[in-house]
Parts: structure tokens; sequence; C-alpha cells
């Protein structure tokens, strides 16, 4: 912004700064020596007994306005502490007073950093890390100010609080614990700032918050990093090969210590930046097409899916419990049906934490049960599914009831405008959910106060995406389908489901024991007798084989065995019967094998149903209802041959 448009809004929005410091009976305006003890909640030993905050040093009126006002709307917007401002802010002002009449500076918006850290240090004789800490209060407060002269467009800006850009796709519980909330432009160089904004207008409303904040830092890097090899202004429409491979060089280097994946972006998103700009044909794309300046093997490859399987943490089962049977001893309450919906359901921290009073609890009617049943309802944000509905115990809907009760008595248009299920009342953080990391570090405590250790005798090392693996390999072990798994949870394809799907030692031991249960005898053709099958041999193997698929896969009875043919798959053989065959010939000596056969279905049709394979069950159905007709015809005609009587004349 322009120091003659920052000076022109000084002037016209002087009323709304004396306005803002009328507040509280006048006293921020009236007085120039502040209590804080007694206006604000601080301990007083933290800064060896410091009380007041006196302005009257500060001799130019505009500068006292301005520091009392950044000072007065970081305090009750919770940017910082007060302790923050009490310690050293006095002495600063001393420094602001001397730095402001030596060079008749009339804001704090006009000063230079790097020209005011050189003053206390070669004027004021300050160590630099004394000069640092005064050079930091400058950078808190400058930005509270600027932000309140400029009244362009945010995208104009050179610093963009993308929570006054309408669209921007925020985290599901807003910006990271109250911190970054805005894209800082003044690093990219004068030259191709605007070419950047421009870019960046143009994603700002497609892409995540998060990802453009990323897409700036490597760009940023991406600049950095040339401009310290020697490159200026005007090097990028020149841009040629060997100059990347310098750059990937570079990279290569600076984060040698880094996993591929974090190395990939700033490679990635730099070529993604360039590729849009020149088909943008913006003036300062590169002549030369980017697919010859940077190579796809350029590129690190991210992480093996095999590898990030690895990563993925369960907590072990004694953990789990003790969590479990001790979550209602959290010294913080409000975290504890947020624990258990975590538990519950396997979303995400932020999709929990993202959950609307309004609408999060629905019932839905359960024509099967003849019953309506409770759904929780949310936004799955990362995967972009705006409404998601997963049915949820009635014990679980109750505490979510209490919990909507409870958010609509305390929530006003001013401290929860969002209605969030989990709202934060007040504070830095007012009218956005409860913050993640408390959730972690109320866990953390719970879990040392009740000395819940790992197998090394370890404190426990907890994480809440935890929950989600853990709950998410619950599903696979209690035999959900992967499908339907991958809905529950959110996922964008089967594929991220997959990663979750194993199981524990205990149910592959459970599953390896239900072997004893299958018929491994046969009959001695000789002797009569019952011989138990060898389970080392290839005899025995085949027969394990054979029971296991006959007893759980898709099986339909067919004549002289199963057909195991998947559920999906055309087959014009499967139920087409001899029975129903115009040359099919059948007599009353067939009887017994009709008999058979309907036995052999009738536990065919049981083991389906066990299995909750409806579908086969009904072919199995159809097919019994054939041979209980057909059986009944033999026994009332004798004889049935369709074609028999034409074959016989002919």
């Amino acid at each position: 912004m322009k120091i003659q448009e920052i000076k022109s809004n000084q002037q016209s929005k002087y009323e709304e700064i004396i306005k803002y410091l009328k507040q509280d009976d006048g006293y921020w305006l009236e007085n120039d020596k502040w209590d804080f003890y007694n206006n604000f909640e601080y301990n007083l030993d933290v800064v060896r007994g410091k009380k007041y905050l006196d302005f009257s040093v500060i001799k130019e009126n505009s500068i006292i306005f301005e520091l009392k006002y950044s000072v007065l709307y970081g305090l009750k917007n919770k940017y910082f502490q007060p302790k923050y401002i009490i310690e050293a802010f006095q002495a600063f002002l001393g420094k602001i007073q001397k730095y402001s009449a030596k060079n008749k500076i009339n804001s704090i918006v006009n000063i230079e950093i790097n020209k005011f850290k050189l003053f206390l240090i070669n004027i004021e004789k300050l160590t630099e890390v004394s000069a640092e800490r005064y050079v930091k209060y400058v950078l808190t407060l400058k930005p509270i100010l600027i932000d309140f002269y400029d009244d362009r467009e945010e995208t104009e800006k050179d610093i963009w609080d993308c929570s006054k850009i309408l669209g921007v796709k925020k985290s599901a519980t807003g910006y990271k614990n109250g911190g970054c909330k805005s894209l800082v432009f003044t690093q990219i160089p004068l030259y191709y700032r605007e070419c950047v904004k421009r870019y960046f207008r143009t994603i700002i409303t497609k892409k995540s918050f998060s990802h453009c904040l990323n897409m700036l830092t490597t760009i940023n890097c991406f600049f950095l990093r040339f401009y310290e090899m020697g490159y200026s202004d005007g090097f990028i429409e020149e841009l040629k090969r060997e100059d990347v491979e310098k750059y990937v060089y570079n990279i290569a280097n600076i984060y040698r210590e880094k996993n591929v994946t974090y190395v990939n972006k700033f490679i990635a998103y730099p070529r993604t930046f360039l590729e849009y700009i020149q088909l943008a044909q913006y003036d300062e794309a590169p002549k030369k097409e980017v697919s010859f300046l940077i190579f796809e093997n350029d590129i690190p490859k991210r992480e093996k899916d095999s590898d990030r399987l690895n990563r993925v943490k369960f907590i072990p089962e004694p953990i789990l419990k003790q969590l479990d049977n001790n979550i209602m001893d959290l010294d913080r309450p409000q975290y504890i049906p947020i624990y258990i919906l975590l538990r519950e359901t396997g979303w995400r921290g932020t999709d929990i934490l993202n959950l609307r009073y309004h609408n999060c609890l629905e019932q839905i009617w359960n024509s099967k049960e003849q019953s309506y049943n409770y759904y929780l309802c949310g936004e799955i944000t990362k995967t972009g599914i705006a409404q998601l509905k997963i049915p949820i115990r009635d014990k679980v809907a109750e505490m979510v009831q209490k919990a909507i009760d409870k958010a609509k008595e305390f929530s006003t248009e001013e401290n929860n405008p969002h209605k969030y299920l989990f709202d934060t009342y007040e504070g830095k953080l007012k009218g956005k959910p409860l913050a993640k990391h408390s959730l972690l570090n109320t866990i953390k405590r719970l879990i040392a106060q009740k000395d819940i250790r790992d197998v090394n005798g370890e404190l426990y090392h907890f994480k809440v995406h935890s929950l989600r693996h853990t709950r998410a390999k619950e599903y696979v072990e209690q035999g959900m389908g992967i499908s339907i798994i991958q809905q529950i949870l959110g996922h964008r394809s089967l594929q991220m489901t997959v990663h979750y799907a194993t199981v524990s030692e205990n149910t592959l031991y459970e599953k390896w024991k239900n072997t004893e249960d299958l018929e491994l005898f046969k009959v001695d053709t000789k002797t009569n007798d019952l011989e138990k099958i060898d389970l080392t041999s290839d005899a025995g193997e085949n027969l394990i084989r054979y029971e296991y698929v006959k007893k759980n896969l898709d099986a339909v009875r067919v004549p002289f065995g199963v057909c195991f043919k998947a559920s999906k798959l055309p087959c014009k053989q499967q139920m087409n019967h001899c029975l129903t065959c115009a040359s099919f010939c059948t007599t009353v000596e067939n009887i017994p094998e009709y008999e058979e056969e309907i036995e052999h279905v009738k536990k065919q049709i049981d083991i389906s149903k066990r299995c909750g394979r409806e579908l086969w069950a009904q072919k199995n159905k159809n097919y019994l209802r054939l041979l209980e007709e057909t059986l009944v015809r033999v026994k009332e005609q004798k004889i049935i041959h369709k074609n028999g009587k034409s074959r016989e004349d002919a």
C-alpha cells in the first residue's frame, strides 16, 4: 500500500481509533498510564511485579494513539498475552520515541524494520539479541495497524487475511490453533509480486487455504534460491534447462534431511505455477516450454503405499482399554464427548470438531427393523463430502443430543455464529471449535495421571489420528466390507481404505483356529472307519482350502458340486439346470437323488444366511423350489420328458 494512501486513511480513521479507545468508560483514551493488574488477568510474579504501562514517554499524539489502539486491540482479541506487553514494552516505548524523533516518523506503519534495527544497534548500542526483542514488538503491532488503515480489496494487498476473502476453503476447524490465516507476498521480489498475486487469485477459492499456504511457501523458496544464486529480475522469462538443474541440485542439498514427500513440493509446486502462467500467457512466463525446463524425473517420487502403511499407527489393545476406561476422568470434561465420537466413528479430529449443532444428528427410518435409527451427519472437508451420514448407537446419540442442548443454551450470534457443536465461547479463538491440540494435551495429562505405559515401560505417546486408524482396523476385524468402511471413514478411494485393512495377531489366531471346526475327516472305503486327515499332506491342505471356500464364499449348490462364481460375473449355466431342459428325462428311479440334493441345497441356504449372503441364499432358494416342484411332478407323473413324444413320433 502506498504511503500517501496510508496517510489519507490515517486522517479518515482517526475518529475510529478515538472511538475504540473510549470503551470501558474512556479509560484507555483518558489515561496514559494503564493499570494492567486491575484490567487484565495475569500473574504479577511472572513479570517481577510490573503492573503499569506508561505511554506518556511518547511525544507524538498520532503514535500514542496507534500504540494504544494496537496494544488494546491485540489484548482484547487475545493476539498476545498481557505479560508479553508488560515485560519489556516500557523500554520499547522509549526506543520508539527516540527513533521517531530522529527520523521524524509519525506512524508505526512507516517504521522500516532494518533501519530500526540498525538504529538500536549502532545508536542505542544494544546487542543484536536485545535489538531483536524490540523489532519483534514492531512486527507484532504493525500488521494490526496496516490492516486497520488499508481499505483496498483484500487480494490487492501484499498481505491477504484469508478470513476476509469469501469462498476460501479453510480447515474444518478454522486456521490452525488461531495461528496463520494470512498469505504474505512481501517476500516475493517486487518485479514478480503482482504476477504471483494474480496467480493466487485464480486458486484461492479453488484450493484449500493450507494448499495455498504451502504453494506460496515453495514459490517464495523458488525466488529466494534463484536470487541467492545470482539471478535477477526477468530471469523466469529467459529460464533454461541448466538453470533448473542448478535449482534442483540446490534444493536436494538444502533439504537432504527431509523426506521425499516434503522435498517433492519445492519442485512440483513451482512447476505448476510456471505451467499456469505460461498457459495463461502472462508477460512474466518462460519463453521456453515448461515441460522442457522441469522434467518429470526432477520431482522426487512420493512415498510408496507400503511405506505409508508401515507408518499407520494403531493403539495397542491394552492401552486402548485403559484410555476407554479412564476417559471420564479427563480434567477438561468438554473433551469427553469428542473422544467418544472419535472412537465411535473413526472420523478425523477436524471433522468431529466441525460438527454443527443444528444438523449433526438425524433419525432415518429403517424399513427392515421398522424403526428409526440415529445417524451422525457431518462435512468431510478433506475429501469434499458435503454431508456424510453414518449410523451411531443410541447411547452415543443420547450424548450428542445433550451436547446439542448445551450448545444451543450457550451459543449466540456473537460467540458461535457458525453453530459449532463444540464451540470456544470466549478468548482469542471465540467462535471457533475447540482446538485439537488442546484435546491432545488433555489426553496426554490423563495418560500421565493414570500412568498408562507402553510395552517398553514408557508413558504412551498418544496421537489423535491413531484413534482413526484403530477404529478402521476394528471395522475390518469385525468383518465389515471394505467399501462400507470407505464410506464410513469418508475416504476418496478404496486405495486409502486398504491402508487400514489389516488385522491384529489375535484375530489371525482366531481365524486360523477356526480350521479346527472344519470337517477334516474322511471314510476309509475298506473298513468304513473315520480317518483324520493329515493336515501337512497335500490332500489335507486341499481339503482345508475346499472346506473354507465352501463355507465362506459365495457358493451355489449345483449337480455334482458347488459353483463359486463371483456374484458380479454373469453365468448362463449356473441356474439354468437340466431340470428345465426340453431334452431332460427323469423318472421315479431318480427320487432318492432329488431328496438328497434337496437336503444339500437347504444346508447351503443356511450357510449363505449365516454369512450374510442374501443374494446367494435367494438363488439357492430358487433352485430348491425347482427341485421340490420337479420331485412332486415325478411322483405324480412317474416320468417327465418334455420332448419324449415328439422324438418317439419322429
